[in-house]
């Protein structure tokens, strides 16, 4: 069964913990990628570096790249429900709640792709 992870930190320390972190990084490329949002974060990011640098970039896409923000949530399949869910009066608040909300859907695919092979 799927752990659902309670926030990012403790999402990326599973990761880490599975030996599937590299993977979480080149899934979360490869779905930007798809979007057409180039983002290219190396295999040698550490995972606070990448919290930091996932939510600078939902942040900005918010801010500046609405209709490419939505088509990467769709491309991603972040769950349109959890996005309703979020309050959206504090942008930065929202961008780190969004920046979890794909950690954990690629988290997700990851996961089950490593654990049903």
């Amino acid at each position: 069964m799927f752990p659902i992870p309670e926030n990012t930190d403790f999402l990326l320390a599973d990761a880490e913990k599975e030996n599937l972190y590299l993977s979480l990084i080149e899934q979360i490329n490869k779905d930007f990628n798809l979007a057409n949002e180039g983002i290219d974060f190396p295999l040698s990011i550490s995972p606070n570096e990448l919290k930091i640098q996932l939510h600078e970039k939902i942040y900005r896409m918010i801010q500046y790249k609405f209709a490419e923000y939505l088509n990467l949530l769709y491309i991603i399949d972040v769950p349109e429900n959890e996005i309703k869910q979020l309050d959206g009066s504090d942008l930065v608040i929202l961008a780190e709640q969004v920046a979890f909300l794909i950690l954990k859907r690629e988290w997700q695919k990851v996961w089950f792709r490593n654990h049903y092979k």
